[in-house]
C-alpha cells in the first residue's frame, strides 16, 4: 500500500517546485528607489531610496525566489547612489545628506564614512579602482578620493550645475563628467588636474557612456537628445540623435553599439548608436518617472528603478544580436525579435513598429541637421 502514497507525494512535490520565469519578479520597496546597482560576480541588487534606506536582494527567476539580505539606515536623508567595489567585497553610498557611505557586502556593517563629504548634497559616485572613487555634489563639486590616505586627493569645481553622472576610460586616466549646466567635463586623474569643458548642450546633461570600445561617448540631455562626442575630441559634439521622449533620466551600455535609456514618460528604450537608431521598447514603469538603469554581471538582465516604489528586470538577451544597417533602404533579411515580452507593444505590433523604422530615422536626421545649424 505505500507505492500509491509514495506517487502521491511525488505529485505534491512536482506541483510545490517553484515556477521559472524569464526575468526575476519585481521587487517592490517602502519608498521610491533614486538607484540601483548589481553585484560584479553574484546575483544581488543593491537599491537606495529616497528616505536614505540601502537594500541588498538576492535574486532568482524562480518565483519567490527574492530575498532581502539585509538593509541599512544610516543615511538621515535620500540615498542617491549606491555602487559596489570591483571585488564585490564592499557597496558604497552616497546621500543628500552629505555623507558617503562603504558597506560590508556580506551582512551590511558600516566600514567606513566620511560624514561631510562635500559642502553640497551628493548627487552622484563612481568606483575607479579598488583605491579611488569619485563624488559629484549637487553644487558642482568634484571629489576624487583615496582609500589609502582616508581623504580626498583631487577637488575641482568648474561646473556650475549639479554633477549628474561620471564615467572613466579603460586606462583610469580621464573622468568624464556630466552636468545640468549643459556642459561635459574632462579631469585627469593621474594628473589630478582639469583639462576642459565642452561647449554647453541644450538642457541639462543627465547621463553619461562610453561606446564603440571608448572610441565615443554618449551623454543624455534633459531634452530628450543624445550628444555624440568622439574621444580626444570633447570640446564640441560630433553628433546629436533627437529620440522621441519627453527627457534622457538615466543611460546604460549595454553592448558597445546599444545603450538602453530611460525617460520621464516611464519607458525604456533601445536604442543604437551610429547608425541612430531607437531599436525599440525594452519595457516601462507605467506612468513613473524612471531614476536608474544598471545591467547584471552575465549580461541578460537589465533592471530599473523608479517612482512607483518598484525595482524591475528585462530580458534584454535579444539585444546582443541585434545588428542596425547604415543602409535605410536595405530591406532586413530576417525579423527581430521583440525586445522584451513584459514591454507594452510586444508581439505583431511590435514587429510592424520596426519596418517602419526607416522612416522615421529619415525624420530624426532631418531635425537633427536643423538642431545643428
Amino acid at each position: 500500500m505505500a507505492a500509491p502514497e509514495e506517487a502521491c507525494s511525488d505529485e505534491e512535490d512536482a506541483e510545490q517546485e517553484p515556477r521559472l520565469r524569464d526575468t526575476p519578479e519585481d521587487i517592490s520597496l517602502e519608498a521610491a528607489a533614486n538607484t540601483i546597482a548589481f553585484h560584479p560576480s553574484r546575483d544581488i541588487i543593491a537599491a537606495g531610496d529616497v528616505d536614505g534606506d540601502v537594500y541588498v536582494y538576492s535574486y532568482s527567476c524562480f518565483e519567490g525566489g527574492n530575498k532581502e539580505l539585509w538593509s541599512s539606515g544610516h543615511h538621515l536623508k535620500s540615498c542617491r547612489e549606491v555602487s559596489f567595489s570591483h571585488d564585490g567585497h564592499k557597496l558604497y553610498t552616497a546621500s543628500k545628506d552629505k555623507s558617503i557611505h562603504i558597506l560590508n557586502v556580506e551582512e551590511g556593517r558600516l566600514v567606513t564614512r566620511f560624514s561631510k563629504a562635500h559642502n553640497s548634497a551628493l548627487n552622484s559616485l563612481l568606483v575607479i579602482d579598488e583605491n579611488l572613487f569619485a563624488t559629484g555634489d549637487d553644487s558642482g563639486e568634484l571629489k576624487v578620493w583615496d582609500l589609502r590616505k582616508g581623504t580626498s586627493i583631487m577637488e575641482a569645481k568648474e561646473h556650475e550645475e549639479y554633477i549628474s553622472g561620471m564615467a572613466v576610460d579603460g586606462n583610469k586616466k580621464l573622468l568624464l563628467t556630466t552636468s545640468g549646466d549643459g556642459t561635459m567635463g574632462v579631469f585627469n586623474i593621474k594628473r589630478r588636474r582639469f583639462e576642459l569643458l565642452s561647449e554647453p548642450q541644450n538642457g541639462e546633461l543627465t547621463a553619461i557612456s562610453l561606446m564603440k570600445r571608448g572610441k565615443k561617448v554618449a551623454c543624455g540631455s534633459s531634452e530628450g537628445t543624445i550628444y555624440l562626442f568622439n574621444w580626444d575630441g570633447f570640446g564640441a559634439t560630433s553628433d546629436r540623435f533627437a529620440l522621441k521622449a519627453e527627457s534622457i533620466d538615466c543611460m546604460v551600455p549595454v553592448t558597445e553599439n546599444i545603450v538602453c535609456t530611460g525617460s520621464t514618460d516611464g519607458v525604456i528604450r533601445a536604442v543604437n548608436i551610429l547608425p541612430n537608431r531607437v531599436i525599440g521598447s525594452i519595457g516601462q514603469h507605467v506612468g513613473e518617472p524612471i531614476e536608474q538603469l544598471a545591467q547584471c554581471h552575465t549580461g541578460p538582465f537589465l533592471a530599473s528603478c523608479g517612482h512607483d516604489q518598484k525595482v524591475k528586470f528585462w530580458d534584454i538577451s535579444s539585444l546582443r544580436s541585434v545588428i542596425v544597417d547604415d543602409y535605410r533602404k536595405k530591406k532586413k533579411s530576417g525579423q527581430l525579435k521583440a525586445l522584451s515580452s513584459k514591454a507594452f507593444g510586444s508581439g505583431e505590433d511590435f514587429f510592424a513598429d520596426l519596418r517602419e523604422v526607416p522612416a522615421v530615422q529619415e525624420d530624426d536626421s532631418v531635425a537633427t541637421e536643423s538642431d545643428s545649424d
